[in-house]
C-alpha cells in the first residue's frame, strides 16, 4: 500500500490540510456569537421573571448611586449622548453606514435600504419584546431624562448597538489601515456602551435592561452577518485586514 508524499518547498502537492472550525460546512461563527447571546438574553429574562421583574440587589445599587452621584454637569453630558441614541439621529446613521460600505451608487443606495431595513426589523422585535414582557420602569421621581413604554429591552441600547455595528461593518469593507480600522471600531463600541450607560445614570432604566438590549442587538447583528456572508442580503463583504510585510533578511 502506497503512502500519499508530503508536499516540500520543491513539489508544493499533496494532500490539503483539515479545515479548521470556521471552514467547516455547516458552522457559521455569526450564528454561533447569535446562538450564545439569545441563550444569555433568555437566561436574564427568566432571571427578572422569577423576581417578578422587580430590580435585583445590584440593579438597586446601581440606581441609588445614580441618582446620588448627577451633578447638573453630568447630567447634561449624559443628556446629550443618550439623544444619540433614539430619534432621527440613529435612522441617519444607518443610512451613513449604507453610504459608506457602497462602492457606487446602486451598492449605496442598496446596502443604505438593507442597513435601515436592518434597523427597523431590530426595533421591531425589541418592541414586541417590551410589550410582551412590560417591565416597569424605575421610579418617575428618579428620571433626569424623558422616558416612554415599558423598560425591558432598552431601547436606547438596542439602537445603539445596532447602529454601532452597521457603521462598524461600512469602516471595514471601505477602510484598508489596520489603525484606523481598529480605532474607528473602539471609538463605535465606546459611543454604544456609553448611550447603554447614561440610561441607567439618568435613572430611566435598571442594569439589567440595558445588558437585554445589548444581547438583542448582538444577537441581531450576528444573524445579519450570517445572511451577508451567505449573499442572501446585498450589502457590501468587509474586506480583510491588510497583510503584514514580509521581513526582509
Amino acid at each position: 500500500m502506497k503512502h500519499a508524499a508530503r508536499p516540500t518547498e520543491d513539489d508544493p502537492t499533496g494532500p490539503s490540510p483539515l479545515p479548521t472550525v470556521s471552514e467547516r460546512p455547516g458552522v457559521s461563527r455569526p450564528l454561533l456569537v447569535s446562538a450564545a447571546c439569545v441563550l444569555l438574553l433568555a437566561a436574564t429574562t427568566a432571571l427578572l421573571a422569577v423576581h417578578d421583574w422587580a430590580p435585583l440587589g445590584p440593579e438597586r445599587a446601581a440606581h441609588a448611586w445614580s441618582v446620588a452621584h448627577r451633578p447638573d454637569a453630568a447630567g447634561t453630558a449624559a443628556a446629550v449622548v443618550t439623544a444619540t441614541g433614539s430619534g432621527p439621529v440613529p435612522y441617519a446613521l444607518a443610512l451613513l453606514a449604507g453610504v459608506l460600505a457602497g462602492r457606487d451608487a446602486r451598492e449605496r443606495l442598496r446596502a443604505a435600504v438593507v442597513a435601515l431595513a436592518v434597523l427597523l426589523l431590530g426595533q421591531a422585535v425589541r418592541y414586541a419584546l417590551m410589550e410582551l414582557i412590560a417591565r416597569p420602569r424605575p421610579y418617575e421621581a428618579d428620571w433626569a431624562a424623558r422616558a416612554t413604554g415599558h423598560s425591558f429591552p432598552s431601547g436606547h441600547s438596542t439602537t445603539s448597538v445596532l447602529v454601532a455595528g452597521l457603521l462598524a461593518w461600512a469602516v471595514l469593507a471601505r477602510l484598508r489601515g489596520a489603525v484606523a480600522r481598529r480605532l474607528a471600531c473602539a471609538l463605535l463600541a465606546a459611543w454604544a456602551v456609553a448611550v447603554g450607560a447614561t440610561r441607567v445614570y439618568l435613572g430611566v432604566h435598571w442594569p439589567g435592561d440595558v445588558l437585554a438590549g445589548w444581547l438583542l442587538a448582538t444577537a441581531w447583528l450576528s444573524c445579519t452577518l450570517h445572511l451577508v456572508r451567505r449573499g442572501t442580503l446585498p450589502f457590501p463583504p468587509a474586506s480583510p485586514p491588510p497583510a503584514a510585510p514580509e521581513a526582509t533578511h
